[in-house]
């Protein structure tokens, strides 16, 4: 059994206080809550030393993985982000006044722009995505390999069996 934790200490209180509940599922979740509060700012300090917010971050990644030219439309970035387009507007302004990214026309639609990254956005999102990743280890480096295994598959079915299709 693991060491007691800070849910266990609430559950306790809602047992005491209400004992006709199930609160296992109560627990579960308020880990996953209480890891999140945990690690984001930890993913948020590393990705700051190269001048970039969690959402900044998102958006030159979408576009490094998309493959050279490092080219996508607004309207593409907002539906990989599941994000708004006025949500993804704020972002392009700030990566575009940082010189991360470039708009133009798009030669094919001219109702529509081009979000390109450019030479500093690419140094950029490749030093942060290293050093991310490294990051990322290091979080995980408690679990064994075979929890992280079993970790990644509960928590890929859990997230189907909640995505929103559409």
């Amino acid at each position: 059994m693991s060491a007691a934790d800070p849910v266990d200490e609430l559950i306790t209180q809602w047992r005491r206080e209400r004992p006709d509940l199930e609160l296992g599922a109560m627990a579960t979740i308020g880990r996953l809550g209480r890891l999140q509060a945990i690690i984001r700012p930890a993913i948020e300090a590393v990705l700051l030393r190269h001048g970039l917010s969690v959402a900044e971050f998102d958006v030159l990644a979408a576009l490094r993985r998309s493959g050279e030219p490092y080219v996508l439309r607004p309207i593409d970035l907002s539906r990989s982000l599941m994000l708004s387009p006025a949500g993804m507007t704020g972002r392009l302004d700030r990566l575009e006044a940082a010189g991360h990214i470039a708009r133009r026309l798009d030669p094919d639609d001219r109702r529509s722009m081009l979000v390109e990254m450019t030479d500093s956005g690419i140094a950029t999102i490749d030093a942060a995505v290293t050093d991310h990743t490294v990051n990322e280890e290091r979080l995980l480096a408690p679990l064994t390999a075979n929890e992280r295994a079993a970790l990644d598959r509960t928590l890929r079915k859990l997230t189907a069996a909640h995505a929103i299709h559409g």
